[in-house]
């Protein structure tokens, strides 16, 4: 047998000069290698645990697996649930100063229950038999006004006819006046965005016109916990407001939103995506964010009790012991996810949602779909992308997303490249000892 080092392998120093981190993303594997074992490995010298671990493979052995595991992993999507977005209104009370879609708020369309009832209709025979449920996107959809929250109370009413759960994606603002709606609804969560402690809040998302919104979306938070609604606290990210984190976690931790089965939180990267950000040289590429939270943690380590970074695989092998499925696409658009608008527009995602010539047909006032472009969306993975199929990181990657590759490339067969190493590389020290001892590991 003729052997080569596997090409999904990915090894980062544990110690300099004495052990080396190598995990392998498409046989699941993760390993220490000594002195010895690194030397064995680096020539390819036959060793048993290399081998059946599959760091060191017959290339042709490893092509099977992969062409199986990707078979695997297409059954298993077309199987997935289905995330179906719905925009009931582009437009937002807040003024945020990294907003991608402040110029989509001019967009007209008839918005009535007529809409709402061709969208349901659309769903019910378009996505028969698939697991789904679907999420409330904006804009705000939560806008405090009588006729925002008739449409919202209408449309929650529909999905939970239907025994479907609701997701929100809200600013949070108006959770006061929308707590009883939710909570005669079938809701999976509400996410909610904190960039901070009130003053840079208040700085990066004020109302329109001016005016602080912390205190009010604190309370919202409070009240969809005590009413056992699910919330899902996002944190924008960049180098305005990331010494924040320390702060927010600890308001956090005392609030007690941490100990309540119903909060968890993730950390969003602000970046370009439509329309050029102004604070341009306060943006992070991704593993400058990265390195900066992992730099917060080891000084303020209680952060891990209000968020976990993923570390891309780190977070999944250091808290349960194992690495997540090689990951063949990324881009859940026209895939696993879908989304729909108050103009009756259907779009592949949220990243394209409202975006003027990323329209792929309308469900309302007649039903028209632009296969070819659907097609073109729903073929991509890292297959189909050139870049991706010699690249010993694209099982964890998976090509990235498909709108900034087109933004940037015209075409959404380009890869949207991740940092896949070097994210390896910051999180090991943090999460692993020089052992491959996961410091916090869950019971």
């Amino acid at each position: 047998m003729s052997l080569k080092k596997s090409k999904y392998n990915i090894i980062v120093s544990a110690i300099e000069n004495e052990s080396w981190f190598i995990f392998n993303s498409l046989y699941g594997t993760s390993d220490i290698l000594n002195i010895e074992e690194y030397q064995q490995y680096e020539s390819v010298q036959f060793n048993e645990d290399l081998v059946e671990r599959g760091y060191l493979v017959d290339p042709d052995s490893e092509q099977k697996f992969f062409n199986s595991e990707y078979m695997n992993f297409i059954d298993d999507r077309d199987k997935d649930e289905v995330q179906i977005f719905y925009v009931p209104d582009y437009g937002c009370n807040f003024a945020c100063d990294y907003c991608y879609q402040s110029e989509y708020s001019n967009l007209t369309g008839s918005e009535s229950q007529k809409v709402i009832d061709a969208f349901f209709e659309y769903v019910d025979n378009k996505f028969a038999g698939r697991k789904k449920y679907f999420t409330l996107f904006g804009g705000e959809p939560l806008l405090p006004s009588q006729k925002t929250k008739s449409i919202v109370d209408y449309f929650l009413k529909s999905a939970k006819s239907r025994n479907l759960d609701t997701a929100i994606v809200s600013n949070g603002f108006a959770i006061n006046e929308y707590i009883d709606i939710l909570k005669d609804s079938q809701i999976r969560e509400v996410q909610i965005t904190l960039d901070g402690m009130g003053k840079i809040h208040d700085q990066r998302r004020p109302l329109k016109g001016g005016g602080s919104t912390f205190e009010k979306v604190v309370g919202g938070i409070d009240l969809l916990i005590e009413n056992r609604i699910s919330v899902n606290l996002r944190m924008v990210v960049d180098a305005q407001n990331i010494n924040d984190l320390p702060m927010l976690a600890r308001f956090a931790i005392d609030r007690g939103w941490t100990d309540s089965s119903f909060f968890k939180t993730q950390l969003g990267r602000n970046y370009d995506l439509h329309s050029c950000q102004v604070r341009q040289n306060q943006l992070y590429s991704r593993i400058e964010m990265y390195r900066e939270v992992a730099e917060l943690i080891k000084r303020f380590p209680y952060i891990l009790k209000f968020h976990t970074p993923s570390f891309h695989v780190l977070k999944l092998l250091a808290t349960q012991n194992e690495l997540p499925a090689p990951v063949f696409d990324s881009c859940p658009g026209t895939k696993t996810e879908w989304a729909f608008d108050y103009t009756g527009k259907i779009y592949s995602c949220t990243a394209t949602v409202g975006k003027k010539g990323e329209e792929l047909g309308t469900f309302y006032p007649e039903i028209t779909l632009d296969d070819e472009t659907i097609e073109q969306w729903q073929d991509r993975d890292i297959i189909e992308i050139d870049k991706c199929r010699e690249c010993n990181v694209a099982l964890v990657c998976g090509g990235g997303c498909a709108s900034v590759a087109k933004n940037r490339d015209g075409t959404v067969n380009a890869p949207d490249c991740r940092p896949v190493e070097e994210i390896v590389k910051t999180g090991f020290s943090l999460y692993f000892d020089h052992d491959g001892n996961s410091k916090i590991l869950k019971d």
